[in-house]
């Protein structure tokens, strides 16, 4: 039935090394890493090696940048899970729920504070309703019983916690583990990690390869870094299509940085044009009411010198 699928399609599908047709017996297995050729065993796979590496390497790394420079549909940060409404790349202006790994928008954070303030209720989680701990040590607590759960947010929480508390040995251990559970800022976090040989050994090609995994990912000052790598490296073509993608996302550093590459000739008006509503699109598209109302509480209390979290004390 498979040699005459073959026929019909006008082509004639068997091994690249020892030429054995595909059939009801023989199954032929896609090269993984360039999908160009098929292989009928590992061992024809291996001894055609040496003849196909080079156009595998190449076809590889188009498919790679295929991948890498198509514009994701949304920041690593994605909605609120409650309002809906995209997260803004300002890590400032969200809270991460610890009980439920959620991260939730300020405007429904304090709106749910207000809320439970005037019902007089006890404070929850805005999204799960569990309750939530009065103590750092019941928030450690939960952080833990999450950790030990194998949740990547919670365990890219505490690398990035061990890293700021002078424990990058450790940060490293808990940020590898939460890139392989599929962590965006994890793997953005080792990059940097390997970048300034802190808790790991320096290594130019990891740190790559976790700039581009956190990019595809949605990761914006991933894309940016890429594109200042890319810059340094002499790629400018590179470069200049990951400041638009990542300027398209809402970045205001790499919109900084196209504006400069405009000045030297290297976009065009059309393209520099198309960017700077993109960019204006995706910061409107994070805003409402609610958030506002919520940042001018956010900078009343920091004028008197009160935490957000102790706003309602």
């Amino acid at each position: 039935m498979a040699k005459e699928d073959n026929l019909k399609n006008n082509e004639i599908v068997c091994c690249a090394s020892c030429g054995a047709l595909a059939g009801d017996d023989i199954k032929l297995k896609d090269c993984t890493a360039c999908k160009l050729v098929k292989y009928c065993g590992v061992k024809c796979q291996k001894d055609h090696r040496p003849q196909h590496k080079k156009e595998c390497k190449k076809r590889a790394a188009e498919l790679r940048d295929e991948i890498l420079f198509k514009q994701p549909e949304s920041s690593h940060e994605e909605d609120c899970p409650i309002c809906l409404v995209p997260l803004s790349l300002d890590e400032n202006e969200s809270i991460l729920m610890m009980c439920c790994s959620k991260t939730i928008c300020l405007g429904c954070d304090h709106a749910y504070s207000i809320r439970s303030v005037k019902d007089k209720q006890e404070p929850t989680c805005p999204f799960c309703r569990n309750p939530q701990p009065q103590t750092r040590e019941g928030a450690e607590k939960i952080l833990m019983k999450r950790i030990q759960a194998n949740d990547p947010v919670a365990l890219c929480h505490e690398g990035k916690s061990r890293y700021i508390n002078g424990d990058p040995g450790a940060a490293f251990q808990y940020l590898k583990k939460a890139a392989e559970l599929g962590d965006i800022t994890a793997h953005n976090q080792l990059s940097l990690l390997y970048d300034s040989g802190q808790g790991v050994e320096k290594d130019v090609k990891k740190r790559k390869f976790h700039m581009e995994e956190a990019a595809i990912g949605g990761h914006s000052s991933a894309r940016y870094n890429l594109a200042c790598f890319e810059e340094r490296n002499g790629r400018f073509d590179r470069a200049l299509k990951h400041l638009i993608i990542a300027a398209n996302m809402g970045h205001d550093a790499s919109l900084e940085s196209l504006k400069k590459y405009y000045r030297m000739g290297l976009v065009g008006k059309e393209d520099f044009a198309a960017t700077l509503r993109g960019h204006q699109a995706a910061v409107d598209a994070t805003k409402s009411p609610q958030r506002e109302a919520a940042y001018a509480v956010r900078q009343k209390w920091k004028n008197a010198g009160v935490a957000w979290e102790e706003r309602l004390i």
